[in-house]
């Protein structure tokens, strides 16, 4: 491996990490030839944008190469580290560059993870054009980034990669004399790095970074390696691949199960591997009325308020209130009135589409509507026994969905 200090202590993703749009692998619908984002690349009209899309999926990298292709000053930014005054010293830098007539990205990595303040700091500057603001978040950015913010910024969407496209980064980075492996004779087994892409799901950063552990030791890259490497902690969990769902299945199980023991420590196992608290504080208020229900209303009460408390505090602060969390719902009673209910409604409303409401359920609220006979005969249930007025649509009379 090359040993200079920079590269030494510089992890392979990044050594790597292209610069140039030929050296992009993958993300062909918002990056291909008549794609938005290339035309905006190529016309050097780039607004502010924000990639949504799961880790490894090229968010940081993209944003570096828009502003190499654009001649533009490229800020760096973490919301899990950058403050506020970091951001404020940015544009001051921005404002200097532009009257230079140069332009500034600013790039802020988990953009979700900055408060409100955080994000209207940037409003300001974005809508003068001191900067063009990038933003990357692997959370929904409609419930994660201020309406103000979002409106003012194209939200383009990553997927998580093929495996041939990570097959071709790793083999670029084997390839690559400078940053890369290139200079260092490898032994490959057939299919090694096929099994590596594959078992990588769509993670080119996770790939790169297995990839690196398993040339550590030794020039050699076999099924067994990869397989070993893999099973070591540190990339055992990973947040997007099998294991994740496998661990999730399982936290989820216990706490139906009433097992409330083993619901905290499958909580720990994920919080241990690096989970956002937001992905398991969601799930529980998913599980409050999907498997509590009705048998206990106080759940999803107190599964919205961790939720709360995650958004606020965050890690490792928040990690008691989901224990919590984890107990009460391990431990309430169950029901799935409320699931049932839901999914053979839906059901219905697939199978049967658009019907007609009622005549004596609709609202009269002019004369024409009451000669067309809206709301005749309708009971109104204070003052009036109303238990045998229908209240489906006709072809669905006597319908129940619970018991």
């Amino acid at each position: 491996m090359n040993t200079s200090s920079h590269h030494f202590f510089t992890p392979l993703a990044d050594r790597i990490r292209p610069k140039v749009l030929e050296h992009f692998f993958g993300q062909m619908k918002i990056i291909g030839e008549d794609s938005f984002l290339r035309r905006a690349i190529l016309e050097d009209r780039i607004p502010s944008l924000i990639f949504w899309g799961p880790p490894g999926t090229g968010k940081t990298t993209l944003a570096g190469i828009i502003a190499q292709e654009t001649k533009s000053e490229f800020v760096f930014l973490s919301a899990t580290s950058s403050s506020k005054k970091d951001l404020q010293m940015a544009i001051e830098d921005a404002r200097k560059m532009l009257r230079m007539g140069k332009r500034t990205i600013v790039f802020v990595d988990e953009v979700h993870r900055w408060n409100k303040a955080q994000q209207d700091a940037l409003l300001p500057s974005v809508e003068e054009g001191v900067i063009v603001f990038i933003g990357a978040t692997t959370e929904n950015p409609s419930f994660e980034v201020n309406s103000a913010l979002l409106s003012r910024c194209r939200t383009l969407v990553l997927e998580r990669l093929e495996v041939e496209d990570v097959e071709k980064i790793l083999e670029r980075a084997l390839g690559d004399k400078i940053s890369g492996f290139g200079n260092i004779k490898i032994k490959k087994q057939k299919g090694a790095l096929r099994l590596l892409a594959e078992l990588s799901n769509g993670d080119a950063r996770f790939a790169l970074n297995a990839l690196e552990v398993c040339l550590e030791k030794e020039k050699l890259l076999s099924r067994e390696n990869i397989q070993e490497v893999l099973q070591k902690s540190h990339l055992f969990y990973d947040k997007n691949g099998e294991e994740h769902y496998n661990i999730i299945s399982a936290l989820h199980k216990s706490m139906r199960g009433g097992d409330a023991d083993a619901s905290v420590y499958w909580l720990c196992r994920m919080l241990g591997g690096g989970e956002d608290p937001l992905y398991i504080a969601r799930r529980f208020i998913r599980f409050a009325s999907e498997d509590i229900g009705l048998a206990n209303n106080s759940a999803l009460l107190l599964a919205n308020s961790v939720f709360d408390v995650c958004h606020k505090l965050g890690m490792p602060e928040c990690g008691v209130h989901l224990a919590h969390c984890a107990l009460y719902l391990a431990k309430s009673s169950k029901s799935i009135v409320a699931y049932e209910a839901y999914e053979q409604a839906k059901n219905d409303v697939e199978k049967y589409g658009n019907l007609p409401v009622p005549l004596h359920l609709r609202n009269a609220p002019t004369k024409f509507m009451k000669d067309l006979d809206y709301g005749k005969g309708y009971k109104y249930t204070p003052k009036k026994d109303s238990k045998n007025q229908e209240h489906f649509p006709k072809k669905l009379q006597g319908k129940k969905y619970t018991q």
